[in-house]
């Protein structure tokens, strides 16, 4: 049995890997899918104090409450600058770092630095929530955005998508065990799509070839759960 800890991306909680998760569960692995604070069911809760660093702070206290040691963790898009984060602050907690159609950054720099083109253009619809600056204001297009076409899967996603504290994509990542970070083993799972974005070469180097690709789109873990459900079981007997 491997210990799972799935992290969202932008926009997104908890919930956008019940399906993965309950796949995962039906083979008897320990699966945790938090919603970040600020986001998902916790919404309500934005708040000035929201940024990169209060994402990764939550998911360190989460390693050590339930004392989960060689956790797999998951990075889907924005998430991986939080489990880069993680493992850096909690790295004898942490066995595998695998990156979900993911943000792949360097010591000191930003998502808004890392996903420019992307990124920068959600800064142009920013508002206030809470005396909060935040983004990505739930829209019907999102889902489409994500790659979710399918009308039933659409309508569900835009249902449950969230503003994102603007913070968490400002605030540049700061390592303090990099050495000992990088040491760690990990994963890509990334859309055939993105590939040209990427630093392939990096990518399989750093990961001794573990790059998988699908066709699909942004949201892999909805529109393909059952295949990113087995790579991941996959990485688990590694």
């Amino acid at each position: 049995m491997a210990t799972f800890v799935l992290v969202h991306g932008g926009g997104h909680g908890g919930w956008c890997y019940q399906p993965v998760a309950r796949l995962l569960q039906a083979k008897g692995h320990l699966v945790h899918a938090p919603s970040l604070p600020g986001m998902g069911e916790h919404t309500h809760m934005i708040h000035p104090g929201i940024d990169l660093d209060a994402h990764i702070d939550d998911l360190v206290g989460l390693l050590f409450s339930e004392d989960l040691r060689d956790a797999i963790i998951v990075g889907h898009s924005y998430g991986g600058m939080v489990i880069t984060g993680v493992a850096d602050r909690a790295t004898p907690r942490v066995g595998h770092r695998v990156y979900l159609d993911a943000a792949y950054p360097s010591d000191g720099e930003s998502l808004h630095e890392h996903a420019f083109a992307s990124i920068d253009q959600t800064r142009q619809g920013m508002y206030q929530i809470n005396a909060t600056d935040v983004v990505m204001k739930p829209e019907p297009f999102y889902a489409g955005f994500f790659g979710i076409h399918d009308p039933q899967l659409a309508d569900w996603t835009n249902a449950r998508l969230t503003p994102q504290p603007w913070r968490c994509f400002s605030q540049k990542l700061v390592l303090r065990n990099e050495a000992a970070m990088r040491a760690i083993p990990e994963s890509h799972l990334i859309c055939t799509s993105t590939m040209a974005t990427r630093d392939m070469a990096r990518l399989t180097a750093n990961s001794a070839g573990r790059v998988w690709d699908i066709d699909t789109g942004h949201d892999l873990m909805l529109t393909e759960p059952q295949w990113v459900a087995d790579r991941l079981e996959e990485i688990a007997v590694l």
